[in-house]
């Protein structure tokens, strides 16, 4: 009778053990994928998109493209290659679709038709096509690509004899801009524009001249010019926040000036009609943050005008309706991702949320959209749940419907952690400030957890309520975690982004630790079990939180500048910090520098702190994380350095990374960690 009644137990609890979801895990990571760039057809029908995930054997993200019906049928890859495809553009009437790809000797353009299925590749070019755009009659295609040039020549070396093996020769650099994060050393050369039949054949330059011309390309109505921003001004180099909308004459070259304000002019597009170019901009003020703003002119140039005005956001990826009775647009709004229309005399609709999901590590902004001559709109869609899904919206339902759920067989059977907005006011000035905590998998409000709070980048950026792995993870580990816009982030208006000029760190440390005791008030967090995080400019402001305070129980403060005035003379942006962040040069104002330095209140510090940085970090260059570790080293503090091989300033490019990344901080944590709640 004990053993039927053992058997009887047994199979009951099967289906409730088959039930139990998993916990989000590191290997999970691999198995992640997202929308990425979705690009509809002109008649609505169907929509191509780039399919993103991770190879976990050459540790390496992957992109290939795929198409859907906008109802969400007939979900197929768009052809048999496993290699890299992105940029896929659909031809003005729909019956081709032309895309890059990777290839053994760089990347190409290939020409797909939608019919038959056919493939051909149209170019060999001997370096990476960017901005592929259609002419209005499908006969031909524009794009950018660099033109290198000889670098400086200091010295004639004398010959070496044959066979001898000398020293590589040096490398002379004399330009202002000469490396970047990511890429490392830049090769000299300039980005030119290019025109190619749609049959392919050798292309022809269009631009000439030592200055860069890239970004959107727009033609206008008869295929005889293309619209383009370039910064072809005097002294363009040490002018780097300008550039101008130009045209350029397909058949002669000839280059056309339509603006020439001092400030950033670029991605123009004409109107269906030919009336009109818009373009995003803003007039530099030389401060620390300006919102992007729509303007349009006639084709001409002349009747220049904003018509944004009413809507104090960051706008990008502006679009026209067919109609050209107004523009689409992008912009980030208290942390959410929106897709608006404005039109002709400024009224603004919004028309989507949720728009992003193509920044996996942590909750940044992103996400693209694509709009139909008919009005369908496709956009990347992502939750806390979920990163970017493809979501769509008829003209007729106005509601967006996801037809993809690329992540369903991983997420569908994990636990993830509950994401939930707070709001609260600084003390500093009573400004309204926004955050989000996420809870632990199966939370009990009981039980007592560790609070982590992780601070994020720019520190002009936000973060919102979107999918991130990080944040998973770390609540997976059982930590509540806390992640709030403090001052200075972008999607709250102008004068709030820009609260940092000349003042950072500032109060955005106050409205960060306003965040930290309004959660101590709600109970869920801890005065005896706070933590701190948070990567550049978060590493920063971790850095600025435990020379202020003793409060944290540990800290991880990855890729920081420690030292104003050495970061900015030896980062791949030295240019920029002058007067937009700081007044004068360094050496002008070094007090200015020092005082807005973490390292000034490193004597302070008693925290247990991880320091960790990527070390070819040329953003945040290592130097800065070890004067950290050296300082807290002779100081005695508990203290470990992270240094991870082969890794930029953005650390998590690898998906290695951003697990050793995480993982390294939570070990660190879990050290120092006293609560332990039950599993």
């Amino acid at each position: 009778m004990r053993v039927i009644i053992c058997l009887v137990s047994l199979m009951l609890s099967v289906p409730f053990l088959m039930a139990q979801k998993a916990k989000f895990s590191y290997l999970d990571v691999f198995d992640l994928q997202y929308v990425s760039d979705p690009q509809i057809s002109p008649d609505g029908e169907w929509v191509v998109y780039r399919r993103m995930g991770f190879d976990i054997m050459k540790d390496r993200s992957v992109g290939n493209l795929w198409l859907i019906k906008s109802d969400g049928s007939q979900h197929q890859k768009m052809t048999a290659r496993e290699v890299n495809e992105s940029s896929a553009r659909w031809s003005p009437t729909g019956d081709r679709i032309v895309f890059s790809s990777s290839t053994e000797n760089g990347s190409e353009i290939y020409m797909y038709w939608v019919t038959s299925g056919k493939l051909a590749k149209l170019t060999q070019l001997p370096f990476s096509p960017g901005s592929l755009t259609w002419s209005p009659d499908g006969q031909s295609l524009a794009f950018s690509m660099n033109v290198p040039k000889a670098p400086p020549v200091i010295a004639k070396i004398p010959k070496k004899p044959k066979g001898a093996q000398w020293a590589e020769a040096p490398r002379v650099t004399d330009r202002v801009y000469h490396e970047a994060d990511g890429r490392g050393y830049i090769q000299p050369g300039f980005s030119h524009i290019f025109k190619i039949a749609a049959e392919g054949g050798a292309p022809r330059q269009l631009t000439s001249g030592d200055y860069h011309h890239r970004g959107t390309l727009s033609w206008n109505q008869d295929g005889t010019k293309i619209y383009f921003s370039a910064n072809r001004v005097e002294d363009w180099e040490y002018r780097f926040r300008n550039s101008e909308i130009y045209s350029v004459n397909v058949e002669n070259g000839t280059t056309e000036t339509l603006t020439d304000r001092d400030g950033p002019d670029y991605s123009p597009k004409v109107s269906p009609n030919g009336r009109y170019i818009a373009y995003l901009g803003f007039e530099d003020k030389v401060q620390a943050f300006q919102t992007r703003k729509l303007h349009i002119m006639n084709s001409d140039g002349s009747g220049k005008r904003m018509i944004s005005g009413n809507l104090d956001r960051t706008l990008s990826n502006i679009q026209w309706d067919a109609k050209s009775s107004g523009l689409y647009v992008s912009y980030d709004d208290m942390g959410n991702g929106k897709i608006g229309h404005i039109s002709l005399d400024g009224k603004v609709s919004k028309l989507a949320d949720n728009v992003g999901g193509t920044s996996l590590g942590r909750p940044y902004g992103g996400g693209s959209y694509t709009v139909s001559k008919n009005g369908t709109l496709c956009f990347t869609q992502s939750r806390p749940e979920y990163p970017a899904e493809l979501a769509v919206i008829s003209p007729k339902s106005k509601t967006a419907k996801k037809v993809t759920a690329l992540n369903q067989p991983l997420l569908g059977y994990r636990e993830l952690g509950k994401v939930e907005e707070v709001r609260y006011k600084s003390t500093v000035d009573g400004l309204d400030i926004q955050g989000w905590v996420v809870y632990p998998p199966n939370y009990a409000k009981d039980k007592k957890y560790p609070f982590l709070v992780e601070n994020h980048g720019g520190p002009i950026l936000n973060y919102g309520d979107r999918f991130s792995a990080e944040m998973q993870l770390y609540a997976a580990a059982g930590y509540v975690v806390f992640y709030p816009n403090p001052r200075g982030s972008t999607s709250y208006g102008e004068a709030f982004g820009n609260l940092l000029f000349n003042n950072y760190p500032g109060e955005d440390y106050n409205d960060v630790m306003d965040g930290v005791d309004h959660c101590i008030g709600l109970g869920i967090a801890h005065e005896d079990q706070l933590f701190v995080t948070g990567g550049s400019a978060g590493g920063i402001m971790s850095a600025w939180m435990i020379g202020k305070n003793h409060r944290f129980e540990a800290a991880v403060v990855a890729k920081p500048v420690m030292n104003w005035i050495s970061k900015t003379l030896v980062a791949d942006n030295y240019f920029y910090y002058a007067n937009h962040r700081y007044p004068g040069q360094p050496w002008e104002n070094f007090e200015g520098y020092w005082k807005f330095s973490p390292i000034s209140l490193v004597g302070n510090i008693q925290t247990p702190t991880m320091v960790m940085v990527g070390m070819d970090d040329l953003r945040t260059p290592p130097s800065e994380a070890k004067q950290l570790y050296h300082a807290l080293k002779l100081r005695k503090i508990e203290t470990v350095l992270v240094e991870i091989p082969g890794a930029s300033h953005g650390i998590a490019s690898k998906p290695s990374n951003l697990i050793t990344k995480i993982a390294n901080t939570v070990a660190w944590f879990d050290k120092y960690r006293t609560a332990k709640v039950d599993e």
